[in-house]
């Protein structure tokens, strides 16, 4: 998983549900790859060291990967540590302008795919049931997800935190 924000983290957390051995979270701040290892991560990497660590962790590749950051460059170092047949999946909102390369090869050679994914490709009446159901139970603990309950007035110092990458999800309230 490149990128520990929400959704990143997220993932990490539906990694650990669907029973994942190997969980492995990217990203270039300490504490949220502290919290992915408390969410069910087994091995974090900077950024600087992911390629060279997933390659030595995983005898070759991933199958897959998951990008939540949504930066070209991200997506396509993605896409380069998937394994033969493996997929990378894009989860991140790119600005329009961007665009991806990635070699010709590596899809009728290798057989990868590099796919989107949308509010998680969910089908909401059947999935947050079943979300509902595995928090309930303890096994999708999104609570650890919230860095701060502010009040609305504090709205531009949570925009900071969020553009700083201090902040998971933040809670606003009318008056906290």
């Amino acid at each position: 998983v490149f990128g520990l924000a929400g959704v990143g983290l997220a993932s990490v957390m539906g990694g650990q549900l669907v029973g994942a051995r190997t969980i492995i979270a990217v990203d270039p701040m300490e504490e949220k790859r502290n919290v992915a290892l408390e969410l069910g991560a087994t091995a974090v990497f900077h950024p600087d060291d992911a390629v060279e660590g997933i390659s030595k962790l995983t005898e070759g590749g991933v199958d897959f990967a998951f990008e939540a950051v949504g930066v070209s460059s991200v997506m396509e170092v993605a896409f380069q540590v998937t394994n033969r047949g493996g997929m990378a999946v894009s989860m991140g909102l790119p600005h329009p302008t961007q665009k991806v390369t990635f070699p010709a090869l590596a899809f009728a050679g290798l057989g990868k795919t590099f796919t989107g994914s949308y509010m998680g490709s969910s089908v909401p009446q059947r999935d947050i049931p079943r979300y509902i159901e595995a928090w309930r139970d303890g096994r999708l603990p999104v609570e650890k997800l919230r860095t701060a309950t502010l009040p609305l007035s504090e709205i531009n110092h949570a925009f900071e935190e969020l553009a700083a990458g201090r902040a998971i999800r933040q809670i606003l309230l009318p008056h906290a």
